[in-house]
């Protein structure tokens, strides 16, 4: 197919294009570079810098490359970023992504695989989270995406789009050519190997106050390339027309930050120092994925769900480009 990967050149869309250009499909990258890398670009990929407001470089990009279908990523993503500065957040994740759903509607595209989050979700009433449970969130990010997932529902009611949206769970790892980086880096597991790196004297934990086992919040972790994999089964499953609408992406069991640091001084053999900072403003204290739905529907299933790999592909990662994408 014919495939446009909005936020191509960030830490998941690099992988995604990755694993799309290695399945055969045509794909064209957007990417305003803002949060993403050059660098990240996949072979074979055609890349295109601009912005999601700019209509005009997107009506020539669905004119220009015959674009049959869209997995979108681009957004701003950062919680602690939102709750400071919620009109940044909105005009990314959500006016944007509106004039994006316009442009493809007015080229006749009426196919989306939309990148969300388990952040809808805020603070679950009960674990593991299923995808009909009540979706509170309590940052503006969360917010953001769950208003595209309403304004994608009545888009497919109104003018006949076909969408699958994908409720990511905490993302992690690495393949061989591509890895996170991020500036500034907000996420765990990368920051806890800039310590092993000796980028950084301590990792920062946010809090140890919270109503869990250790004090520490529990997340789901799951390894990008799953991720890239569930794009992929989502795009094939909206030509068969697909039952339900949204999937939540995880491994279904939650790690607390203690614990992955435990198993990253494992595979990396360093001592993590730690220094205690109050809780994130906007974080929930438990995230777990139910995947039934994925697992039995779009045939996902995690092939790397063990943390320890999930790390050491990072791991290995981080060594081979131990200043990131500006090396």
């Amino acid at each position: 197919m014919r495939l446009l990967v909005t936020g191509g050149a960030g830490y998941i869309g690099s992988i995604v294009t990755e694993q799309l250009v290695t399945g055969g499909h045509s794909v064209t990258v957007i990417d305003n570079l803002e949060q993403g890398h050059r660098e990240a670009i996949a072979p074979g990929a055609t890349f295109i810098q601009a912005d999601l407001a700019d209509w005009q470089a997107l009506n020539t990009i669905f004119e220009g490359q015959e674009i049959e279908a869209v997995i979108h990523l681009a957004a701003e993503t950062r919680v602690g970023h939102s709750m400071t500065d919620p009109r940044g957040t909105f005009h990314s994740n959500v006016v944007c992504g509106l004039n994006l759903l316009n442009t493809m509607l007015k080229h006749g595209v009426f196919e989306v695989v939309f990148s969300s989050t388990a952040a809808v979700y805020g603070n679950p009433d009960k674990m593991p989270i299923e995808e009909d449970d009540p979706t509170r969130p309590i940052n503006p990010y969360g917010d953001s995406k769950l208003m595209f997932e309403r304004i994608l529902h009545w888009y497919r009611a109104a003018y006949g789009l076909r969408f699958i949206s994908l409720r990511y769970f905490n993302v992690a790892g690495a393949s061989e050519r591509f890895g996170e980086d991020h500036r500034p880096e907000t996420h765990l597991i990368p920051n806890i190997l800039n310590v092993a790196l000796g980028h950084a004297e301590r990792l920062s934990v946010l809090g140890d106050d919270y109503p869990t086992q250790d004090g520490s919040c529990i997340r789901d972790y799951i390894h990008v390339i799953d991720v890239a994999r569930a794009h992929i089964l989502a795009l094939k499953h909206l030509g068969e027309n697909a039952r339900h609408s949204i999937y939540n992406l995880g491994n279904g069991r939650g790690l607390s930050v203690f614990e992955v640091i435990k198993a990253a001084k494992k595979i990396t053999g360093a001592q993590i120092p730690i220094s205690l900072q109050p809780r994130r403003q906007g974080d929930p204290a438990v995230l777990v994925a139910d995947t039934r739905p994925a697992n039995t529907e779009l045939g996902w299933e995690p092939e790397f769900s063990d943390i320890e790999h999930i790390i050491d592909s990072a791991w290995q990662w981080q060594k081979r480009y131990p200043h990131g994408y500006s090396q």
